[in-house]
């Protein structure tokens, strides 16, 4: 009878067994609908960069703003720069601003190359005779020498503009016949009637054109040596008075001219 009663009472745990299997069956769904949180969870996560996506674009903003509020700042400077320029330039000569008028003439007359032997080879320099003025009665003439050609051009260039002499011109030409010297050279201009132009040639030519002058007879009668007719030609147009200022060294008065 125990035995049967045992017998029946197996069957009963053979049912828990099975229901603690069933359980057990059941427990992969609830897995399964864990992994389903997890997914919404870097759902979240992805949403939570999203919002942190405002705050790293705001430095962005504040570097932009940054440049804007520098940009005022270096006008300020420039204009500052500027006014100090102004400044020096007011107060320096004019020979020493080096100002490009509009009637600026300049012009290469000669340039000189020289070589030098040494043990590696020749060595080789340069030295230019330049004339510049302004068209206007100033002129004035520059020698520079470098290692190259642009460099001792504008060497020349900048002491030409540095010392320019004064010439007295009158109705587009000279007032009266002068003849300058320097050295070797020797230059002689004569006044011209209107269109006749510029009878001249070479370092001469170059020099009255400068000098504003339209209408002059000139003739070299020394040397040729382009330095020598530069500086008597110059030396002659220094030489040149006009009516008043002789007038004025005599004690006498131009006597006034009456309309017709």
């Amino acid at each position: 009878m125990s035995e049967e009663t045992k017998d029946d009472n197996a069957p009963a745990e053979e049912v828990t067994e099975e229901v603690k299997a069933s359980a057990e069956a059941g427990a992969p769904a609830e897995e399964v609908a864990a992994p389903a949180e997890e997914v919404a969870a870097p759902a979240e996560e992805v949403a939570a960069p999203a919002e942190e996506a405002p705050a790293e674009e705001a430095p962005a903003a504040k570097d932009e703003a940054a440049p804007a509020e520098a940009a005022p700042a270096e006008e300020e400077k420039s204009e500052k720069l500027k006014r100090a320029e102004e400044i020096l330039r007011s107060n320096a000569p004019a020979s020493a601003r080096g100002e490009d008028l509009e009637n600026a003439f300049e012009k290469v007359v000669h340039i000189n190359r020289c070589s030098k032997v040494v043990k590696g080879g020749r060595r080789f320099s340069f030295s230019a005779l330049v004339v510049s003025g302004d068209r206007e009665g100033r002129v004035g003439f520059g020698f520079g020498k470098a290692q190259e050609v642009s460099e001792c051009i504008k060497k020349s260039s900048e002491a030409s503009r540095k010392d320019m002499v004064k010439v007295n011109i009158t109705e587009n030409t000279i007032p009266h016949p002068v003849i300058g010297e320097h050295g070797g050279g020797r230059v002689m201009l004569r006044p011209a009637s209107p269109g006749t132009g510029l009878i001249a040639g070479g370092g001469v030519r170059a020099v009255v054109e400068a000098a504003g002058i339209k209408d002059v007879l000139a003739k070299s009668m020394g040397s040729n040596n382009q330095a020598n007719v530069v500086k008597a030609t110059i030396n002659a147009l220094e030489q040149l008075r006009t009516k008043e200022e002789i007038y004025s060294l005599r004690g006498k008065k131009l006597a006034e001219k009456k309309a017709l």
